[in-house]
């Protein structure tokens, strides 16, 4: 394959991340600041096509390895179909999605190819997990995320001091008993049936939710109009209905 798709044999843990980052790159490439030009050379004319990302962080469209079975694990094929039947960013949604999973495929075979063990193969994992995935990148959950755990951090931080407000009580109860175990698997247990009083959705973790004091109903910040920079103000909150029957004469 043109390109270099297999330039080297990478044998150890750290070459095989080495050629995933690389391969990775290429492919978000094609996918972002090279979109216009992958998009032009998907034509759902030609043959079945594929996207290749290289080590060299460069990227291909091009027809599927004629050797069977091929060297490395092939991308997803015929992406080109299905280019004119979606929503651009759809269709680029789904090329990302193959594209992960092609991904996860070369390097696990480089690792069954060179004898990786339990150990190793764990590590290879952990390392490719803490980068975003490309259809993270592609569609913007990281940002999205990224700024959903900004908000998180900052509703947890700022609670510690306002242990009479509830978005303090939200913090606390967030928090699990012992504090040796992991937050989000607490918190998932603890509020996983718990609705929002506006939407009606369920507790997630990775949202900021408020509590009224008056009628002790939980609430997303965003279905109230509440941020946790505000929340840090309250000293008392009651919800929109709450405070509608106050008021009423």
């Amino acid at each position: 394959m043109e390109g270099g798709g297999a330039q080297y044999n990478p044998r150890t843990v750290e070459e095989v991340f080495r050629d995933f980052k690389g391969r990775r790159a290429g492919t978000i490439k094609a996918l972002t600041t090279d979109v216009e030009e992958f998009y032009q050379q998907c034509d759902p004319e030609k043959e079945n096509l594929c996207l290749y990302g290289f080590p060299s962080e460069q990227w291909e469209v091009n027809l599927p390895a004629e050797e069977v079975p091929p060297e490395l694990p092939e991308p997803a094929l015929g992406i080109n179909f299905a280019r004119d039947g979606m929503q651009e960013k759809d269709w680029l949604s789904l090329v990302a999605v193959h594209s992960d999973a092609w991904l996860l495929s070369v390097a696990f075979y480089f690792g069954a190819r060179f004898g990786f063990d339990k150990a190793d193969r764990k590590r290879l994992f952990n390392m490719i997990n803490d980068l975003p995935t490309i259809f993270e990148v592609v569609t913007g959950g990281v940002a999205k995320k990224q700024t959903k755990e900004k908000s998180l951090v900052s509703n947890h931080s700022s609670n510690k001091s306002k242990s009479n407000s509830k978005a303090a009580k939200h913090s606390k109860a967030s928090q699990p008993k012992d504090e040796e175990q992991g937050l989000d698997e607490e918190d998932e247990d603890e509020h996983g049936e718990t609705l929002c009083g506006a939407c009606g959705e369920n507790y997630a973790s990775d949202e900021f939710w408020i509590c009224c004091d008056a009628c002790e109903k939980w609430f997303h910040g965003k279905c109230v109009k509440i941020t946790p920079a505000r929340a840090e103000h309250i000293k008392q909150y009651k919800c929109p209905s709450c405070s509608n029957k106050r008021a009423r004469p």
